[in-house]
């Protein structure tokens, strides 16, 4: 069973670092809020038990003489003067026979009431009870109960505070990534970005620019040194693929394109044509008694023939023109483009004339040799590379069997002139 791949997103570093970035700085906020918070918690806690023993003192001193006397009244308005001005929940004051003599209690409805006294509960002493002495003697007794209020308000201020540093911290996280960005990120997209076009484009001429980050830069530079190994052999590589290129569609004596490559120029050379309505000329080129050269003087010689047959060719041809050795003694030429037959016909006549003079040979003696040359044009005597080859083949043996060393043009155009004059 094939297994389908997925593609999926992978998160960019700047990305990934970021978030590292701003989760380790809001962590670090929020246990350093919630540290202080409790460390701040634990010392009003002790703050407040403290001041809770005072205003118990206080009230004792207050109440004293209204608990010795059984004076009610007097104790509620003790109780009260100072309860209502100080963190009080609940105050109770009662005699020695442990009846309650005074009451007074915070009137404070609402959610806020309610939180301060849960908080009260869990954080401060159990309600507070103070003997009343009078004289050294104990006359009766005091129980307090805290409020809460002060450490509701410094819980909430914490809160916020802690609010606070976790949005400072995040804005940092945000600045200092980046600066990270600019610090780490853009030496490694560089090195990224060098790195897909060696791979993509090939372009290994490219290189990591410097940072200053001495691991990063490190790896640039081990970087840059493999790119120009890539490079050097790169370019060995491309110099022998050429050379076996130029190997394979040239010949290796005359340095003439070889029969492969003429076909093939040929072939497009033809289609060109029959799209634009072009004309072209094909000449096929023989070395006139070769073999005799050969026979007689040796092949050294007969390599020293062709080689110069091809360079004086070569010499009366325009610039677009193609000129190959198919083989042997046989050459052919492409005349393209072609504006009328008579310069097709000029420059058969210009290679004939070209071998007019003696060829020097190395040995310092010379020897006389021509060209029998045949002329095919298309379209009319061939819409085909093979058709239009074999026109010139054929024109060239017939210029072979008139007189050698001269050109003819194929018979297809010869008919056609006939059949014009009779008419």
């Amino acid at each position: 069973m094939k297994r389908s791949a997925k593609r999926f997103s992978r998160p960019t570093l700047r990305a990934v670092l970021g978030r590292r970035h701003l989760s380790v700085a809001l962590l670090a906020a929020g246990l350093a809020g919630v540290l202080v918070t409790l460390l701040g918690v634990a010392a009003l806690r002790v703050y407040a038990n403290h001041n809770l023993h005072l205003i118990a003192r206080s009230i004792n001193y207050t109440v004293e003489a209204a608990v010795v006397f059984d004076d009610s009244a007097a104790a509620n308005e003790a109780l009260a003067l100072i309860a209502s001005t100080e963190e009080v929940a609940d105050a109770k004051v009662y005699d020695n026979d442990g009846e309650l003599l005074a009451h007074w209690q915070r009137d404070t409805p609402g959610v806020m009431a309610q939180l301060q006294t849960q908080v009260a509960r869990g954080l401060l002493e159990e309600p507070i009870n103070m003997p009343v002495q009078h004289m050294g003697q104990r006359v009766g007794h005091i129980e307090l109960t805290g409020q809460g209020g002060s450490l509701v308000r410094f819980l909430l201020s914490g809160l916020a505070g802690i609010l606070v540093c976790t949005v400072l911290s995040a804005v940092l996280a945000l600045y200092l990534s980046r600066r990270l960005f600019s610090d780490i990120i853009r030496p490694l997209r560089n090195l990224a970005s060098v790195a897909h076009a060696a791979r993509r484009e090939r372009s290994f001429d490219r290189r990591v620019p410097e940072t200053q980050i001495a691991e990063l830069n490190e790896l640039g530079n081990d970087f840059n040194a493999l790119l120009d190994e890539l490079e050097v052999w790169q370019s060995h590589l491309q110099s022998e693929n050429e050379t076996l290129a130029h190997q394979a569609s040239h010949d290796s004596l005359t340095g003439l394109p070889n029969r492969a490559f003429f076909e093939g120029r040929l072939s497009r050379s033809l289609r060109n044509a029959a799209r634009t309505q072009d004309h072209l000329a094909l000449l096929f080129l023989d070395s006139d008694h070769f073999k005799q050269i050969n026979d007689s003087l040796g092949h050294a010689v007969g390599d020293e023939v062709l080689i110069s047959v091809a360079s004086r060719v070569r010499a009366q041809l325009r610039e677009h023109d193609l000129v190959a050795r198919l083989g042997g003694d046989e050459f052919a030429v492409l005349l393209t483009p072609l504006h009328s037959r008579e310069d097709a016909k000029r420059i058969a006549e210009k290679i004939v004339d070209s071998m007019k003079l003696p060829v020097q040979l190395e040995d310092g003696t010379s020897l006389t040799t021509s060209l029998s040359v045949g002329i095919a044009y298309y379209p009319d005597d061939g819409r085909d590379p093979a058709s239009l080859l074999n026109a010139a083949d054929a024109a060239m043996y017939q210029a072979k069997r008139n007189r050698r060393g001269h050109w003819q043009v194929a018979q297809t155009e010869r008919c056609a002139n006939d059949a014009k004059n009779r008419s």
